[in-house]
């Protein structure tokens, strides 16, 4: 009988609706699912805990200086392979890998633009490339971008994010980078003329021990890792436990090793501000 009869189903199929990938990230510091269209457009800051993401080097030069006013220099500098180093991979194989990669030529980006209509000399290290370290050109670069602000008697801003130091595939020709880039800036302070340091996290080994330490004023984000070895390794060596929030921007400032610490959306109202002031 019908009464008792099986029931007959419409069996309807829903196709899944796949989410691209790619979208969404998490916050390293709190865990929160970021859309990642809403992180850009929040300068890469997470709006739960304020964490500063990584940047590029022309995300920070969109983010401080004026649209359509930087002019880059030294485009055409680039490492060679002085030592011929092999490793796991050849050093010229690494350059070529993050030129393609990141779509620059080397580990920094200098030029010229303007802060809020103040002009400047601006270079900015990039962490994708061999982490911002400081060979050979990234060191001729910067004491070129010192040398222009002296001829151009304009203010020095240079954004410095880097976790490896001197780019030791150079050997002792990327030690000698610090002392070029140090003595440049000694030239740079005896003409009167301002530059602005801004760490970012990590800035560490010798490029903190080198130009991103000497500014006139110095500038540090939120939470940044600030020295010269990393706490790890000083804790292995010294065999002692380290206060909390050892070398990071906060410590630093209640010790005098940075004058400030800004928060990304406020970084280009202040450099103007102080440009303003003592450029």
């Amino acid at each position: 009988m019908a009464l008792f009869g099986k029931p007959k189903y419409t069996i309807v199929k829903i196709r899944k609706r796949e989410i691209p990938e790619g979208l969404w990230t998490k916050c390293p510091e709190c865990g929160e699912p970021l859309y990642k269209k809403t992180l850009d457009e929040n300068l890469k800051v997470c709006p739960k805990c304020q964490h500063h993401f990584t940047m590029t080097a022309p995300e920070r030069l969109a983010m401080i200086v004026d649209e359509n006013t930087f002019k880059e220099s030294d485009t055409e500098l680039e490492s060679v392979d002085p030592l011929e180093f092999m490793g796991l991979k050849s050093y010229r194989q690494k350059i070529e890998e993050d030129q393609k990669a990141t779509e620059l030529r080397e580990a920094v980006v200098t030029g010229e633009g303007e802060v809020f209509g103040k002009k400047a000399v601006v270079a900015v290290t990039d962490s994708r490339f061999i982490m911002g370290s400081m060979g050979s050109v990234v060191g001729e670069k910067v004491t070129r971008a010192i040398e222009k602000s002296m001829r151009k008697k304009l203010p020095l801003v240079i954004v410095s994010g880097s976790g490896g130091g001197a780019r030791m595939y150079e050997g002792i020709l990327s030690l000698m980078q610090m002392a070029k880039t140090s003595a440049a800036l000694k030239r740079h302070h005896d003409a009167g003329l301002l530059y602005i340091s801004v760490l970012t996290n990590p800035t560490m080994g010798g490029v903190m021990a080198s130009f991103a330490g000497l500014g006139d004023i110095i500038i540090a984000e939120p939470k940044a890792l600030l020295g010269f070895a990393g706490p790890r390794v000083i804790e292995q060596t010294t065999r002692t436990k380290l206060p909390e929030g050892f070398q990071r921007s906060e410590f630093l400032l209640d010790h005098g090793m940075v004058d400030m610490i800004v928060p990304r959306k406020s970084l280009k109202e202040t450099l103007h501000r102080l440009i303003d002031y003592l450029g």
